[in-house]
């Protein structure tokens, strides 16, 4: 089956190899395996190889063995190595980063990144996206939100804004013309209620 370039980034052949971009590129420091960067992108190890594989004929990372494992490090002296991670940042960033970022904070029930980088990443067509829309579901402090969006914000090279509402609110019926217009359009999931 042949897929299409995503509108995140029509550079690439898919949403896939962004995935896989993204785990490798925005945390250069981080030394994976195939399969931990499968993990992380949500992709087959055999996708993984393919493009660790290309990465390798060009230079981009360099790979070793543990045990029986093939460890990828990506070659940060490699002159494209940052317009690359830029590009992967501003595109399939968010969601390398975000889950990893929220994974620690205490009463997210429910977080999604939701608006046009959403619509984007389902291929919706549009501009390219400006910011990263993201919404919590629970009783997380909106500080620690608050810095996170920084943080992240510094990382995806554009600006994030977390919201966060409580469950009551979200269930509210006064909060019913927000919560339809999030709901009619497509959101990405970073966290479900379990």
């Amino acid at each position: 089956m042949k897929t299409t370039s995503p509108l995140l980034l029509p550079l690439l052949r898919s949403k896939s190899q962004g995935a896989v971009l993204a785990t490798i590129f925005l945390d250069p420091a981080h030394r994976l395996s195939l399969s931990e960067i499968a993990d992380a992108a949500g992709v087959s190890t055999a996708q993984v190889m393919r493009e660790v594989d290309r990465l390798e004929d060009a230079g981009l990372v360099s790979t070793s063995k543990r045990g029986h494992s093939r460890i990828v490090a990506v070659d940060t002296e490699n002159p494209l190595f940052r317009p690359l991670s830029e590009l992967i940042a501003l595109s399939f960033g968010p969601l390398a980063v975000l889950p990893a970022a929220l994974a620690g904070v205490a009463g997210i029930e429910e977080a999604f990144i939701y608006g046009s980088w959403a619509s984007r990443y389902h291929e919706q067509a549009g501009h390219v996206p400006g910011d990263i829309d993201v919404l919590v579901i629970g009783s997380a402090d909106r500080d620690e939100l608050y810095d996170i969006a920084g943080e992240v914000s510094r990382t995806l090279l554009r600006d994030v804004n977390i919201r966060r509402m409580t469950r009551a609110a979200w269930d509210d019926p006064a909060n019913t013309p927000f919560r339809g217009t999030v709901e009619s359009r497509p959101v990405v999931w970073l966290k479900e209620v379990a």
